[in-house]
């Protein structure tokens, strides 16, 4: 069966979705903002559940359709084919939003929307009442300038609840956002990581999960899996298949360093649950403190920040210090979240790269430090040369 696929997603993380659908073997994909769409079969479905790193959650798009009243709302609906995944006894609530529509009551449209699946779902199996004891059928409608969209999503819990992080420390980054940045970071299993201010491990955790292939979601379950439209024998495979393409070895070194213990104590029980403990040691240290343990090395940072954790003025001195610690020097790339438009300026170097990124409802940057420094010998000695050239 050919499904229709939305993914909706962090602002800023579109490209990095689209490609990561294209490496499972998904069709048709292209992103928008916010979201990325893509078509595939049941075994595309469990895939992306099981194997997305970014993803926030898959949807399946049953269908969109204009509407500017209730009238056309309700038949809208109740010609998409909803008894295809919703069965006799199955529960089907139903939320969304609207935004610059003309039907602009939410409740309204809820109520609207459900009604009309019902009537489906009646003249299909020729019942009058539904007790929805069975697996949830979550609907999701879109109204966005007139235009409907209806969904049904297949994760359930949002996929970046990857059930190894059961407690965190404060202001935690999003397990989807922190892999982004790791795959931004062009993390492999080669590299030695460092996260002087870790707090729970996500950055570092995330980081081996990537290096070593690990699928984040292979231990967690989904509400499609409960689902009769979808065998089990699916999930089953596409999980065999996950845990197979784990890299059997892997030289990825981790090290995170956070001034709490607390937090210390939180990043290793994170670790362990997902499986990567042996590749990260956490220790207690201060950023100013901050010493690295290899010739080479990447740097990945959340810090905390005026609208997290500390106040501007504490923020601007600890970007001053990071800036004397991150050394730029050959083998060494740094990567910094910050929602700061003067992080450069207090770190004292323009970055190689930004991208913006959210980290919630915060706009950040994720400020890219990677280029070697110039070797003033060698320029010396070209600039030399063209002098010499420019002369004859």
């Amino acid at each position: 069966m050919q499904i229709n696929f939305v993914i909706p997603c962090l602002l800023g993380l579109e490209k990095l979705i689209a490609d990561e659908m294209k490496a499972l073997g998904a069709q048709n994909v292209v992103s928008e903002n916010g979201r990325v769409l893509f078509s595939g079969d049941e075994h595309i479905l469990a895939r992306a559940n099981i194997c997305s790193r970014h993803a926030e959650r898959v949807q399946i798009l049953v269908g969109s359709f204009t509407a500017m009243s209730f009238e056309e709302l309700f038949q809208g609906t109740k010609a998409l084919p909803w008894e295809e995944w919703i069965g006799k006894l199955d529960a089907f609530p139903v939320k969304g939003y609207s935004i610059n529509s003309a039907l602009f009551s939410v409740s309204d449209c809820q109520s609207i929307i459900k009604k009309a699946v019902v009537e489906r779902l009646k003249s299909k199996y020729n019942i009058s009442w539904f007790d929805e004891t069975g697996p949830v059928h979550q609907i999701q409608f879109s109204i966005m300038k007139n235009t409907v969209s209806l969904l049904l999503d297949t994760s359930g819990a949002g996929l970046h609840k990857r059930g190894y992080r059961l407690e965190a420390g404060g202001a935690p980054i999003k397990e989807t956002l922190a892999s982004s940045i790791c795959a931004l970071a062009r993390v492999r299993d080669y590299h030695t990581l460092y996260d002087p201010m870790c707090g729970s491990g996500t950055l570092l955790i995330e980081g081996a999960m990537l290096a070593n292939n690990i699928a984040p979601g292979v231990n967690r379950s989904f509400s499609a899996e409960r689902w009769e439209s979808i065998p089990e024998s699916i999930w089953t495979e596409e999980r065999e298949k996950a845990r197979a393409a784990v890299l059997p070895e892997s030289r990825l070194v981790a090290y995170g360093s956070d001034i709490d213990p607390r937090c210390l104590e939180i990043a290793v029980a994170n670790a362990k649950r997902a499986g990567v403990e042996k590749f990260i040691t956490f220790e207690q240290r201060d950023i100013k403190d901050f010493e690295p343990k290899s010739e080479k090395g990447t740097v990945l940072c959340n810090p905390p920040y005026g609208e997290r954790l500390l106040d501007l003025k504490e923020a601007e001195r600890l970007y001053r210090l990071m800036g004397e610690k991150f050394v730029q020097k050959r083998g060494w790339a740094y990567y910094v979240i910050s929602p700061s438009e003067d992080f450069e300026i207090f770190f004292g170097r323009k970055a190689d790269k930004r991208r913006k990124l959210y980290n919630g409802m915060i706009k950040c940057q994720l400020f890219m430090y990677f280029k070697e420094p110039l070797n003033t010998s060698a320029l010396a000695k070209r600039s030399d040369a063209f002098g010499k050239f420019s002369l004859l």
